[in-house]
């Protein structure tokens, strides 16, 4: 139940509130002065107040409840006030509520216009309160994070972005492989080194590869190394991906463009820990934690025949989906911000622009527009 301060020196006008608060299942309470309103406030557990301009008989300027008020809001800045004066002093109320005041009503007042104000400033205040208990939950949140784990400074502020990163960090502990999803220019790699940061091989390599990157003749040359004479140009041995990660991490990215070839060798080293170099025969063994990453529809390649479902599920032990730039709008201005050379800031029209931008690019078109920007 909530419950309303009268502030008013009038026994008769604090028990008609009273009344009335209490026949709309509000808890009312009252104080005779100033000084013994801002006492009960003191206590906490106040939601609303509802304060006269005056407090002596002799006393008609309203200066008493300018600064009643004036108090109230340097002590308790987010609490709705709403003023009752008379006629003469509806200038003062309504400076007041220019000033931050909720509302204020004339004396008489109406019975129904007043708990209609009342009732609507306690369902505002009760939504507000909720959402500053949600952003003090989310710094709390927040300041964990960054406080256990290592997040390769990662700038964020949405929640779809604080839901993925926070799985990444759970995950990062387990030795099994991570898929990574999400559009273009998302922060894929961003992800994958949070995961691999937090992992039992922190200490170890971080090697990342674009499997797009390469033809489909070198890729895995690139991914298992080569023997001299493996293919036209191998003139000496060389390492490959798997054996430069050893110990620690390798990201594939753009997985979906691994070839047919590559994709047994990939499974059989993910099932066994173990392959052979490109023209090779001697069978090399290592540890790695695989994480790879695609902007592709990957069942729907497994429909295709273009990818093999064993090796999708031995990938896709645990999914990181990373939301585009649009669908996590918080992140804008604080990536901005950070994109920004010290000591420049966005105006409030190019907030309002890059608010407004549907950022197909994600946060790479961000980076890059924010950089051209700081050259003009």
């Amino acid at each position: 139940m909530p419950t309303v301060l009268i502030i008013d020196d009038n026994p008769a006008v604090a028990t008609a509130l009273e009344v009335l608060f209490s026949l709309h299942d509000i808890q009312p309470r009252s104080a005779a002065s100033p000084e013994e309103g801002l006492a009960v406030l003191g206590d906490g557990g106040i939601d609303l107040v509802v304060q006269d301009m005056n407090f002596h008989a002799d006393t008609t300027s309203g200066e008493e409840g300018v600064a009643l008020f004036e108090q109230i809001r340097e002590r308790h800045p987010d609490l709705p006030v709403v003023l009752l004066t008379a006629w003469t002093h509806l200038e003062s109320a309504v400076d007041l509520v220019k000033a931050g005041a909720a509302d204020y009503l004339a004396k008489p007042w109406d019975d129904r216009k007043l708990m209609a104000t009342v009732t609507n400033l306690l369902e505002l205040s009760e939504a507000q309160a909720e959402l500053r208990r949600e952003r003090r939950s989310r710094q709390r949140r927040r300041e964990r994070l960054a406080s256990d784990y290592d997040l390769r400074g990662l700038v964020w502020d949405d929640p779809a972005t604080e839901q993925v990163l926070t799985l990444a960090c759970q995950v990062a502990r387990s030795d099994l492989p991570v898929l990574v999803t999400g559009p273009n220019g998302a922060g894929k790699e961003r992800f994958a080194e949070i995961v691999h940061a937090n992992s039992a091989v922190r200490d170890g390599p971080f090697v990342a590869l674009n499997c797009g990157a390469l033809p489909s003749e070198l890729i895995e040359a690139e991914l298992f190394g080569a023997e001299p004479g493996a293919y036209t140009g191998a003139n000496r041995a060389r390492e490959g991906k798997f054996e430069a990660a050893d110990g620690g991490t390798l990201f594939l990215d753009e997985i979906g463009t691994l070839p047919p070839a590559g994709q047994v060798k990939l499974l059989r080293v993910l099932e066994t820990g173990r392959f052979e170099r490109l023209g090779g025969n001697r069978e090399r063994t290592v540890k790695v934690r695989v994480v790879s990453a695609t902007n592709a529809d990957l069942p729907a390649l497994i429909a295709e025949g273009r990818f093999r479902e064993d090796l999708y599920y031995r990938l896709n032990a645990i999914e990181l989906r990373i939301p585009a730039l649009a669908h996590r709008p918080a992140d804008i201005l604080p990536l901005a911000r950070h994109f920004l050379p010290p000591g420049r800031q966005l105006s409030p029209d190019a907030e309002r622009a890059l608010l407004a931008h549907g950022w197909p690019g994600n946060v790479r078109e961000l980076r890059n527009t924010l950089q051209r920007a700081a050259l003009l």
